[in-house]
């Protein structure tokens, strides 16, 4: 039997194929999710009973990285909202090399208005951090999303947002109920960056809004 870091090293590896932006947008602070998070987070999400049978959807999916990995880990079904058409055609194709057969749908919106209306879901999410001016708090809206219509959230946040997270879940009825800290390198893609790479330190947070 497969240990857990083999399991989730083995996803980290499907997801290997999985492109990033091609013209990424910096006011929406559109980063390419790395596998190894996505597979760090889907395998905590399966090991809690949060993807199988369950409708998951990925909030500001971008490329598609966390939707793909649960569509992985047999899903009831998977959606992914985000607001770029491009972003959307990639993870298209994206879903097409991964090669997953959930049930998968891809709908264009902006992730703080849904434009559909789910039933209680597990959302995932790797929203802005809010570090551009004028997209200040950007997390906070992807989380006011999260209370509305999530049975539970997975959520990156910049580091230092635990005390955050936990009145805000708490404020709406929800309840942190995992934390657990990641790294994620970005690379120099837009104006700004000065180095090749950077390496960020972010924390990953499992809220219950609701059971059922």
């Amino acid at each position: 039997m497969a240990s857990v870091t083999e399991t989730r090293r083995r996803l980290a590896q499907e997801l290997g194929v999985v492109t990033g932006f091609e013209d990424p947008v910096a006011a929406l602070e559109q980063y390419h999710t790395p596998p190894d998070l996505a597979a760090h987070i889907v395998h905590v999400a399966d090991l809690q009973g949060d993807i199988q049978d369950e409708t998951v959807l990925d909030l500001g999916c971008g490329t598609g990285m966390l939707a793909l990995a649960a569509a992985l880990r047999s899903p009831a079904q998977i959606v992914g909202v985000e607001l770029g058409a491009d972003a959307l055609a990639t993870a298209r194709a994206n879903e097409r090399r991964v090669g997953a057969r959930a049930d998968t749908a891809w709908v264009r919106g902006d992730a703080t208005r849904l434009p559909l209306d789910p039933p209680p879901c597990t959302m995932l999410m790797n929203p802005p951090f809010g570090a551009q001016g004028g997209n200040e708090h950007a997390d906070r809206a992807f989380l006011e999303t999260a209370a509305t219509v999530a049975r539970v959230s997975y959520s990156v946040h910049n580091e230092g947002s635990e005390s955050f997270v936990e009145s805000f879940a708490a404020d709406n009825g929800g309840e942190v109920t995992h934390a657990f800290r990641a790294e994620l390198e970005l690379p120099h893609q837009f104006d700004h960056h000065e180095a090749a790479a950077d390496v960020v330190n972010a924390e990953v947070f499992r809220i219950r809004w609701r059971d059922g």
